[in-house]
């Protein structure tokens, strides 16, 4: 981490204890007057299960080495609101883990979200698997969209349509997969990341020759096109958001591509 990075995430973090009361913190105060109406250094080290020395370096800036679950201590000692959190996290340059164990529960809001709109749209969790999907999404994926197990992946690479359906499928398959290994590295050590990627390569000649290449890709959008069975040959604009608060999760929208609409008139 640079130099000015840690100085400004040991500010931040000063700012946040001196902020903060014994008793918002839960501490009984003694009654005798202290030099400060926050927290004492020591006073947020003991909170956070941590010594005084490497606290008191951390907020200094100091070349000090934080892991996730320590800094997960600290924000919650500190009583730090999500965005104060999420902040914090930004600048150690650190995956929270709060953020990817709270992944699991996906609120109402989000599943609703694609049946407010009018394009093909579908959510992902962080496995991308399908949650929701609206009906335009439904009629044009319906291999991959009716299947016992809606992964994207799995739909890709062990689903014969997927060759025809997607019109560019070495290439195309082969990015979704560099991109989901990039996306999902902080998921690599879990239980269902592991299940779902050994499952793949052992059923999957091509996801295990694409798997050993160990390419990693930005998730993007951009022009994608389809052959579908029925209505043959469509082309549309991807677009892909993540919601502020539950990064875990990708709403992906499907545009008619203007172009073609243009030309076709």
């Amino acid at each position: 981490m640079p130099s000015e990075r840690r100085q400004t995430l040991g500010q931040f973090l000063r700012t946040q204890r001196e902020k903060l009361s014994p008793s918002q913190a839960g501490l009984l105060v003694l009654p005798h007057r202290r030099r400060t109406p926050g927290l004492r250094r020591e006073e947020a080290a003991q909170l956070c299960g941590i010594s005084t020395t490497w606290y008191t370096w951390l907020e200094q800036g100091r070349e000090v080495t934080c892991s996730p679950a320590t800094l997960s201590r600290i924000a919650t000692a500190l009583k730090m609101s999500v965005t104060e959190r999420r902040y914090l996290f930004t600048l150690a340059e650190l995956r929270d883990p709060q953020q990817i164990a709270s992944s699991s529960a996906t609120p109402d809001a989000l599943l609703s979200l694609p049946r407010q709109i009018k394009s093909p749209a579908y959510l992902l969790d962080p496995l991308w698997n399908v949650l929701s999907a609206n009906d335009p999404a439904q009629a044009l994926f319906t291999g991959w969209m009716h299947s016992p197990e809606p992964n994207q992946l799995r739909y890709v690479f062990m689903n014969p349509e997927a060759r025809t359906f997607l019109t560019d499928w070495p290439d195309r398959s082969r990015r979704l997969l560099a991109e989901f290994r990039a996306d999902t590295a902080h998921l690599a050590r879990t239980t269902a990341f592991q299940a779902l990627t050994s499952a793949l390569q052992t059923e999957s000649q091509e996801f295990l020759h694409f798997w050993q290449d160990q390419r990693v890709l930005p998730r993007e959008g951009g022009q994608r096109s389809f052959q579908h069975p029925v209505l043959g040959l469509l082309k549309y604009e991807q677009i892909t958001l993540t919601p502020a608060e539950h990064a875990g999760y990708k709403l992906v929208i499907l545009t008619p591509n203007a172009i073609e609409q243009n030309s076709a008139s």
